[in-house]
């Protein structure tokens, strides 16, 4: 009987053991997951910075645009205003 109680004990030792080896390798898996997620985080937000500097910029070249193309017909104006 206490053989059969002390065999019990050792199975359940051994299973315990296995089980806390897998609680430290899913553990391990969501330290990775989580160092992942960090890089995306992290990207998004270089991401985000550029399309901001991005839209700033296509915003400075649209106000030139404008620019050129008033100064373009003033131009002429004058062309036309020489040429008279």
């Amino acid at each position: 009987m206490e053989k059969e109680i002390l065999e019990l004990l050792k199975n359940m030792d051994t299973r315990l053991s296995d089980i806390e080896k897998g609680q430290n390798d899913i553990k391990d898996e969501i330290n990775l997951i989580n160092k992942k997620l960090d890089g995306v985080v992290e990207q998004t937000a270089d991401l985000l910075e550029f399309r901001t500097s991005v839209e700033e910029k296509l915003n400075e070249l649209k106000e030139v645009e404008e620019v050129t193309k008033a100064n373009c017909y003033d131009i002429a104006k004058l062309k036309l205003k020489a040429v008279k």
